[in-house]
């Protein structure tokens, strides 16, 4: 692959699976806390259709960025960079998506030097007056998912939400249109993803993958080297401060999913009195450094496919492609994976099913449970020698539109991760962990085990080895943990908790499966609602589902 993984969740999953819905079903028919400052009275009690008033002077950074005007205009469609698509027009009540550009300094140690735009997104709320209680601020995880993409493919599922807050979101630094990395372009990354369709399991294969994963980072560094070593988390979260302060609010209310947790994590760490109420969905374990975190994700992903497998079982018996499940259905699966890897399968394009994209679009599948039938499917396609399914959910995944053009989300997410941990640098790593990976899986393991050495030859270091996310002060954060988590297991929030210090985050749980709860459930739901909107915190421990 050349790029590393994400201990938070790879890839967009939400966005990820609205589009496996909608395109899998098409390919089947076809195949078979605190308030908002008061800013003055009537029209300034919410923001203008045109613009943000302009925010008082904050600390460490040059009037011109701290007292900015954001100028809020309709939203043009999405970039390639940032999904594509169509503009994303209105909400079902008429409220119109609307688009801004916030500036904020590339090196907070150098405020008064080079400056990059973060892109934004909103829909006003439906409330009046008092009601209004700020904006809440998403971010969707990856790292490396554009929010000016995502927040509209899912505003029906956050509509409630509206009636206390303008629901805002962001391309963080270094994705989509916010300084967006670049790496690869789509034709040199088919190629790559051809080339290096198998796992190794020789010294020579090894070798082919190193030298096109340094053919990668040598891309990286030479289209987008000089942002590189900026795009830390601790960056964006000192952007989301800003964010707030510009917007008007006096606390930050957010919303952040998968990585998005990690994010929240770290943003209540550097400013834990400005915490307003914030929601913790399918939380990364903050106490887990890359290869521990990355064999976790190993363990999430089995466990999810065994329950997958048996649920394949109960519905179609002797016709499952899995078998009974368990061990037996790894073990089918893990040789259907060796056979790929030494013949891949036709797809009905000029691509081949390798065994990494076949990996990837099992992986995809799993992350909601509503996509399970399509694995199904996939599977029983795959094993007759056609891997058209299977590919699509991994091109939707790696957010591959049909005229080859890729989001630079992979980029982005590469940069991201290495420009945090110091681990995933030493290629030694790969075979001290060979055993453990392979014992957790024999599906997911060997490839994720690859993932260890993903920012070998980086051109930047990592900032720590695991994030810092204790918050003594901060007001109380609701975090949501999904039992069937498959790429956060559910320990994460658990461990999260803890770490955010005594009576700062709140667990409950989603006794469920997929990535993430909230708009699955309607406990989490009116719990997360009454929380966000009355500030009702609920009790710890509450199960759900």
């Amino acid at each position: 692959m050349g790029h590393p993984t994400s201990q938070g969740g790879r890839h967009r999953a939400l966005t990820v699976g609205a589009a496996l819905l909608s395109g899998v079903m098409l390919l089947s028919a076809c195949s078979g806390g605190g308030g908002s400052e008061q800013r003055g009275e009537d029209e300034e009690s919410r923001p203008s259709e045109e613009s943000t008033p302009a925010a008082r002077a904050y600390p460490g950074v040059p009037d011109a960025i701290s007292q900015q005007r954001l100028s809020w205009d309709p939203c043009e469609a999405p970039t390639v960079a940032q999904g594509g698509g169509e503009a994303p027009g209105e909400l079902d009540d008429g409220t119109p998506w609307q688009c801004a550009t916030l500036t904020v300094p590339l090196d907070y140690d150098e405020p008064d030097g080079e400056t990059i735009g973060i892109a934004l997104i909103r829909a006003a709320s439906t409330a009046e007056g008092d009601a209004r209680q700020g904006s809440l601020i998403y971010n969707f995880g990856g790292p490396g998912g554009s929010g000016v993409f995502t927040l509209p493919l899912l505003g029906e599922q956050y509509e409630a939400l509206r009636e206390g807050y303008d629901l805002v979101s962001f391309d963080p630094r270094g994705v989509g249109e916010s300084a967006g990395v670049r790496c690869l372009d789509g034709e040199e990354t088919d190629r790559q993803e051809q080339e290096n369709g198998a796992l190794p399991r020789t010294e020579e294969e090894a070798a082919q993958y190193a030298e096109l994963s340094a053919e990668y980072v040598a891309a990286c560094e030479a289209n987008s080297g000089e942002v590189l070593p900026h795009l830390t988390t601790t960056n964006t979260a000192r952007d989301m401060d800003l964010m707030r302060h510009v917007l008007g609010d006096s606390r930050l209310h957010y919303f952040g999913i998968s990585y998005g947790t990690e994010l929240g994590g770290v943003y209540a760490n550097l400013f834990p009195e400005q915490v307003g109420r914030a929601v913790l969905d399918a939380v990364v374990d903050p106490t887990a450094d890359f290869v521990d975190g990355s064999l976790g994700q190993v363990r999430g992903f089995q466990l999810a496919l065994e329950n997958f497998m048996a649920d394949c079982a109960d519905q179609y018996g002797e016709d499952c492609p899995t078998g009974r499940g368990g061990a037996e259905g790894s073990a089918l699966l893990a040789d259907f994976l060796a056979e790929v890897a030494e013949e891949p399968l036709e797809t009905g394009g000029d691509r081949v099913l390798t065994e990494q994209l076949a990996v990837l679009g099992i992986v995809a599948a799993l992350y909601d449970q509503e996509t399970w039938e399509y694995l199904t499917v996939g599977l029983m396609e795959a094993l007759e020698g056609d891997g058209e399914l299977l590919l699509l959910f991994a091109d939707a995944y790696n957010e591959r539109d049909e005229e080859g053009r890729y989001s630079n989300q992979r980029d982005a997410q590469a940069a991201i991760t290495c420009a945090d941990t110091t681990g995933q640098r030493d290629p030694e790593s790969v075979e001290e962990n060979r055993s453990a990976f392979e014992e957790a899986s024999p599906v997911f393991g060997p490839y994720l085990l690859w993932s260890l050495a993903g920012c070998e030859g980086w051109p930047t270091d990592g900032e720590r080895e695991k994030p810092e996310v204790s918050a003594e002060g901060a007001s109380e954060m609701l975090l949501i943990g999904t039992t069937g988590d498959p790429a956060t297991p559910y320990e994460g929030a658990e461990r999260m908790q803890r770490e955010l210090g005594d009576g700062v985050g709140v667990l409950i749980t989603f006794d469920g499966e997929g990535h993430g709860a909230y708009g699955k459930d309607a406990c989490i739901d009116d719990a997360v609602e009454e929380y966000l909107l009355s500030g009702m915190v609920p009790q710890n421990g509450l199960v759900c589902g």
